[in-house]
């Protein structure tokens, strides 16, 4: 028998889960350095981001279902092995090519995280407690967004785009270390399945069950609108706001800072209402502050009430997260893996699409935010509706 989850555990899968958001944001501020010194087009450098993202929803999606027939730590401890050897080729890629299929093996790797923190805390939870330790994990995790911007545009100027990725490797390195002092197995062998076609039934059966399907669908569209902001926001607040390189990094960390607070919150908050209710809460809080931004950004973007309105959205993802990702995967107990590898693709595979939509365009920004949490409610509403199968607690 497996020990309950630790705060050291905790902040372990918290940490190796975070990998998305450091990867993705630490370097972005070096990328036309790195376009000059590569000697390539900015599209090939944006390949590498696009590569990252591809690579961590397929990582997600073979290493979880292989998790539920050949246990967590084994394959944990592997990804995170390839994650520090593949970022140090990128801090060591002579040319952008390279780069972007280390990238890729970095995403397919760092998927390991990703997938496999959510799955341990699936094996050994569920219910109230496992969405309250899924909240707890994003508000450690929502600190990653707000740090990666700071220094990575603190490290762009004083050790370039390489060195950037040398303190990857290094955090990297540092994952390794805390899975393998740290975190057990948590999946007994007799609870594995084996071989290729047990894999698939389960994804058929995953996606057969409606609820799941539903949860994971209002999972992954909060996260399409978060991405929307997130990847519109240097050039709607610089652009179009008017604010300054330094402006633009402290509004971006606060709304981060934002998510994690909420997260946080709603770990709390499930101590006295139940997982759907604060979903509820959160769907609703986005849709009504992405219409609002819908409207603003029509008539004219003003910055005060449009910086207030975006943090305000940034918030309601942190109700939806945690919650969202507990219900999908508490309806499908027996395959954790499968469910958390499908969750998180679908989660990385709708960003990646949502990326280039965006563009520069404030307006464009806000609706794509809109028709996400529209699509986020609809599913939660239409296709997730009935009780929790799970038990409250385990």
């Amino acid at each position: 028998m497996t020990r309950a989850p630790t705060a050291v555990w905790i902040s372990v899968l918290a940490l190796i889960s975070a990998i998305a958001p450091l990867a993705t944001d630490m370097y972005l501020p070096s990328f036309p350095v790195l376009a000059a010194e590569l000697g390539t087009t900015a599209s090939n450098v944006q390949l590498t981001l696009t590569a990252f993202l591809v690579g961590l929803a397929l990582g997600q999606l073979v290493i979880g279902p292989l998790s539920d027939s050949w246990g967590r730590r084994g394959l944990l401890l592997a990804g995170t092995a390839v994650c520090v050897v593949t970022t140090l080729i990128c801090a060591l890629a002579p040319n952008v090519w390279l780069l972007i299929g280390a990238r890729f093996l970095m995403g397919f790797s760092g998927g390991a995280g990703v997938v496999l923190s959510r799955a341990v805390v699936a094996d050994r939870t569920s219910g109230q407690r496992a969405a309250r330790l899924f909240s707890v994990m994003m508000a450690i995790q929502g600190i990653a967004p707000v740090v990666a911007p700071l220094l990575g545009g603190t490290l762009a100027g004083l050790v370039g785009w390489r060195g950037i990725f040398w303190v990857l490797t290094g955090l990297t390195a540092v994952m390794f270390i805390g899975v393998l002092t740290t975190i057990p197995e948590s999946l007994p062998a007799q609870r594995r399945g084996g071989g290729l076609g047990p894999m698939v039934r389960d994804v058929a059966s995953a996606l057969r069950r409606r609820r799941y399907v539903g949860y994971s669908l209002a999972f992954a569209l909060a996260f399409a609108a978060l991405f929307a902001y997130i990847s519109g926001s240097p050039f709607v607040l610089q652009g179009t706001l008017g604010l300054s390189r330094t402006q633009f990094t402290l509004a971006f960390a606060i709304n981060a800072a934002g998510l994690a607070v909420s997260s946080a919150a709603n770990a709390q908050l499930l101590r006295r209402h139940t997982p759907r209710r604060l979903l509820l809460l959160g769907v609703s809080a986005l849709v009504a502050c992405s219409g609002l931004l819908t409207v603003l950004t029509l008539a004219g973007t003003p910055r005060w009430p449009t910086l207030v309105v975006l943090f305000a959205a940034v918030l309601s993802v942190g109700f939806v997260l945690g919650n969202a990702s507990a219900l999908a995967i508490g309806e499908v107990p027996e395959m954790a893996g499968t469910g958390s590898a499908l969750l998180g693709a679908l989660q990385f595979a709708l960003g990646a699409v949502v990326s280039p939509l965006v563009g520069s365009s404030p307006v464009t920004m806000a609706a794509l935010m809109l028709l996400a949490a529209l699509l986020a409610a609809g599913s939660f509403l239409l296709l997730a509706r009935g009780a929790e199968s799970q038990p409250a607690t385990r």
